[in-house]
């Protein structure tokens, strides 16, 4: 029975915990995978550690520059900085695969000498037929039977014009790892066999670059998602040859993170709309409020307590805490935890982060004149309290921004008008007229329409100020409908009723 071999696993806390984040560029960046960023940008937040972002682009058929500018843009957005890696530098420059080819190359040469990898000629069609006559199911796959070929036979294969793969010669032993989120886990001998590192035509593949990489920037810790779990032991593997050569001095402790799953508990795929991180900065999620969403799958600060701060998500976060169970992406969550950190943010600070999305729905052009500011910084703290995505904005404020004569009343307002819709506007706009200009303030419109329609015509609030609402609005449900006539002025308010009288109730 075999043993399990023992590999020196990091024990590195504190400021010595070293993380890194290293996706692919394909593609917009997926929510799991910044999930996956968060998780190891807080982890060396908590510890003092370093956070090293890096870029695994040798896959020229499906990286593209496009896909990183967006991975830069995405941490930049959420306010996920890194220690070392792309443009910050660092010791252990360059952080981008496709520049430390040479560097791969020396490693190879390293191994090659020590015996751990060797070269391989068999290709896919013959390791089959090997299969077939040892009495083998044909996808059984290889069997290491290349280890010990002779010079005379590596020159035949040459004379015949093939070129080598290299594969790495795996221990014949148990591999076992405390994995942080998972515990215990172990790969019994025989597993898997000798895998390829390095293709026929010189290219390194992922399961060599990725771990050589982690052992020269001196990675304490790898934290990523369980999808990765099964190429773990190769990684251990080939750790164990690159301490035979004193490339490194330790195996990294491993904690593989929780699916993140869609409806019908189906992995998130990256064809839902859920799982692209820009489709949620575009409808109005804050960095404050997409974060704290994203931490909670697959951990959380505390059971009773799911709205906090990124401060307070550092001060207590400990990737042993993250749950090996599959998180499910729930949008509607998603929303209400944004809402509540709109809600939280400065007023002044609400209200420059909606005027992006004015300027995209047309209300306003940057930069905005002196009268739209104020109006602005008036309406703002009006729908802070009632939004959930800074998308919502233009739809509640974008009638602050026109005149009287270019608002659309929408269908539903429309067909939310009583029969005394006449006379309720009628009533009003005389009352409005009494009131002096330098009293127009919302608690003086307030108290003239409530006595006039409420005391005067005995209306209900809903019955009776519905029809204010459409008018100055054109909308059933709008911000707070007097505040909203005070920043309109009263020649505009005024107008607007007379509008909606004259040509929709004729």
């Amino acid at each position: 029975m075999s043993e399990t071999i023992a590999h020196p696993f990091s024990t590195a806390t504190g400021t010595d915990v070293r993380v890194r984040f290293c996706p692919s560029p394909t593609g917009t960046p997926h929510v799991g995978l910044i999930r996956t960023a968060l998780f190891n940008w807080a982890y060396a937040r908590h510890t003092g550690g370093t956070f090293i972002f890096r870029i695994e682009d040798t896959d020229p058929a499906r990286d593209t520059e496009e896909s990183f500018v967006q991975l830069l843009d995405a941490l930049h957005w959420l306010r996920l900085d890194w220690d070392e890696g792309v443009e910050v530098g660092g010791p252990h420059a360059p952080y981008r695969q496709s520049e430390r080819y040479d560097i791969y190359r020396d490693v190879i040469e390293q191994l090659k000498a020590s015996g751990h990898i060797y070269e391989s000629f068999a290709t896919g069609e013959e390791i089959e037929v090997r299969n077939v006559a040892l009495g083998r199911d044909p996808k059984a796959g290889y069997d290491n039977f290349e280890r010990d070929l002779s010079d005379e036979k590596k020159a035949a294969f040459r004379a015949e014009g093939r070129s080598p793969a290299l594969r790495l010669k795996v221990p014949d032993t148990d591999i076992s790892f405390d994995d942080l989120v998972r515990g215990e886990i172990t790969f019994p001998a025989g597993s898997f066999s000798d895998f390829v590192v390095v293709r026929p035509n010189g290219h390194p593949l992922y399961p060599f670059v990725n771990p050589v990489d982690d052992a020269m920037m001196g990675v304490t810790h790898v934290l990523r998602g369980e999808d990765l779990l099964s190429s773990t032991p190769r990684q251990i593997a080939l750790y164990h040859a690159l301490i035979d050569i004193g490339l490194a001095t330790f195996v990294p402790r491993f904690g593989h993170m929780p699916y993140v799953m869609g409806e019908g508990n189906k992995k998130l795929s990256k064809r839902d709309p859920e799982s692209n991180l820009f489709h949620h900065r575009a409808r109005g999620f804050v960095p404050e409020g997409l974060v704290n969403y994203l931490s909670l799958l697959g951990w959380s600060l505390s059971s009773d307590r799911d709205v906090f701060t990124i401060e307070e998500m550092i001060a207590a976060f400990d990737v042993v805490n993250v749950l090996p169970n599959p998180a499910r992406f729930d949008l509607k969550k998603a929303e209400s935890l944004n809402g509540d950190h709109i809600r939280l943010l400065d007023p002044a600070d609400f209200a420059a982060r909606v005027i992006p999305y004015l300027v995209a729905a047309g209300d306003v052009i940057e930069p905005l004149s002196e009268v739209q500011q104020a109006i602005l910084e008036a309406a703002a703290p009006l729908v802070q309290e009632r939004i959930a995505l800074l998308g919502e904005a233009p739809g509640m404020l974008g009638f602050l921004f026109i005149g009287g004569d270019s608002l659309a009343y929408q269908p539903d307002a429309l067909a939310s008008l009583p029969q005394n819709t006449r006379e309720i506007l009628a009533t009003s706009t005389a009352a409005l007229l009494d009131i002096p200009e330098a009293e127009w303030t919302h608690d003086r419109v307030h108290t003239t329409l409530t006595e006039t329609l409420i005391d005067g015509l005995a209306l209900k609030p809903r019955v009776a100020f519905g029809p204010l609402r459409v008018a100055v609005s054109g909308r059933r449900i709008s911000p707070p409908l007097f505040e909203s006539m005070e920043i309109l002025g009263k020649a505009e308010s005024v107008l607007r009723l007379a509008r909606l009288a004259a040509t929709t109730l004729e």
